[in-house]
This record gives structure tokens, C-alpha cells and sequence, in this order.
């Protein structure tokens, strides 16, 4: 696969189908693995934490789930080297749920707030009815992680779904990774919150113009800090990066 490297930070360029067909190799080829989903927030957090960069950096998979990237990516490479396409997780855990329900893998749902995993679980076993829940642990962990990480061992899931936030999520992926069995370990962020249907996404049309930000800011006003940092800084600062 080739990469983009955007403020030092590397993205593989695939499609969506191009990610879903490599996690599947993942799965069914052994080994463990790392699936990052950065977007302009994580970039502009790696320039100063030297951990999170090295972390997504050394990735087996980093997806660009941002439209910002799309855009970085043209600017500083021009159109035929850009990114092919946004993969958002939340569409990619729909997909993976879709996959694991067929071929008999599992999943275990890590993070999110209080009953909000459940939930989400919920509305995928409406949908697919053979899905293999490993196990399900909320909240931050108010139990030692040395708990948390052995019930993911035993469980031995194949894809495990650390929703903690960023970085802390893949600071923990990346840090237990090698204690579990899990053969793939994901970062979703706020997905479990989409697919719980706690959180809506922007209307179709809204994603397609690159304006699911306004959506989010107009539906909660408080995220305006991390709306700036993508909207704001990220692109001068990829400006400033190229003209510097």
C-alpha cells in the first residue's frame, strides 16, 4: 500500500473496500494487529506528543477518517497522489459487524460511556443476528486493567473496539496489545455513540460536502474547541508546513 505522510504523519491510501479487504486479511492470516483512524485532530496532537506520532505511526493499518486529510492530501501532493477516499469508522465497524456475523468472528466492545456499549450491541444483533459478542466492558476502567486486559485474553476475540478517546485509546492499544489474544484492535472513538443512536451523523449530502463539523457544532456547541483544531488549525498549519 502506498502512504501519504501528512505533518509527519503517514496515512495508507485506500479505499474504503481496500480497508475492509486488508482488516480481513489480518483476521484470517494470524498475527495481531493495530488499526488506527486518524483524522485532523489526531495529527495535530501527534506534533507535540512524540508517543501518539510513533504510535500511529507504527500502525499495521492507518485509515483517514477525515474529510480535512482528503484535502491536506491534495494540497500538498496535488490530485493524483491524494487520498482516494474518507473512511470513517463508524462505517467501517457497520461493515466489520456485517463481515463477523458471516464468518464467525467475534467482537468485544471496549469503552464509551456507561450503557451506551450495550446499546450499540444491541442494534447490531437486531441486524445481524449470528454476531459473536466477546464481551463488553464500559466506561473508563474503574477496575484494575490488568482485569480488563485478561478478560479480553480469554475471551479471544478477533476484533477488539477500544472506544477511550484518543490518544488514549491507542496508547492502550498499543501498550496490551501483546497480552491479548485480540488479532485486531481498533481506536473508534465516538462510534459506539453513532451506532447506540445516542449521537446522529450530518445528512448525506452534509458528509459529501465536507461539512459534518457544522452539523456537530450546531448539535453541540461545546465541541467547538475540537472544531476549530480541525477546521482552523490543521489546515494552517498544513499550510505553514508547506510554504515554511
Amino acid at each position: 500500500m502506498k502512504k501519504v505522510s501528512i505533518l509527519g504523519i503517514k496515512i495508507d491510501n485506500l479505499s474504503f473496500l481496500g480497508a475492509v479487504r486488508k482488516i480481513t486479511a489480518f483476521i484470517e492470516n494470524g498475527g495481531q494487529h493495530h488499526v488506527v483512524t486518524v483524522n485532523p485532530e489526531f495529527i495535530i496532537a501527534s506534533q507535540k506528543d512524540k508517543e501518539f506520532a510513533r504510535i500511529l505511526n507504527s500502525a499495521s493499518l492507518s485509515i483517514p477518517d477525515g474529510t480535512g486529510l482528503l484535502w491536506a492530501s491534495k494540497f500538498l501532493y496535488g490530485e493524483k497522489s491524494k487520498l482516494k477516499e474518507r473512511v470513517t469508522g463508524v462505517d467501517l465497524v457497520w461493515e466489520l459487524a456485517k463481515m463477523a456475523a458471516e464468518k464467525k468472528w467475534s467482537i468485544y466492545f471496549l469503552g464509551a460511556r456507561p450503557g451506551v456499549a450495550k446499546i450499540a450491541v444491541q442494534r447490531l444483533k437486531t441486524l445481524y443476528p449470528t454476531l459473536k459478542i466477546a464481551g463488553i466492558s464500559e466506561g473508563e476502567p474503574k477496575i484494575s486493567p490488568k482485569t480488563i486486559i485478561k478478560d479480553i485474553k480469554n475471551s479471544k476475540t478477533d476484533i477488539l473496539l477500544v472506544a477511550y478517546g484518543a490518544p488514549k485509546q491507542d496508547k492502550f492499544i498499543a501498550q496490551n496489545l501483546s497480552k491479548m489474544d485480540a488479532k485486531v484492535a481498533i481506536g473508534v472513538g465516538g462510534t459506539f455513540d453513532f451506532i447506540a443512536g445516542i449521537q446522529k451523523r450530518a445528512p448525506i449530502w452534509m458528509q459529501k460536502m465536507g461539512l459534518e463539523w457544522l452539523f456537530r457544532l450546531l448539535r453541540e456547541p461545546k465541541r467547538i474547541g475540537r472544531i476549530f483544531t480541525a477546521t482552523i488549525k490543521f489546515p494552517i498549519t498544513v499550510i505553514w508546513s508547506k510554504y515554511s
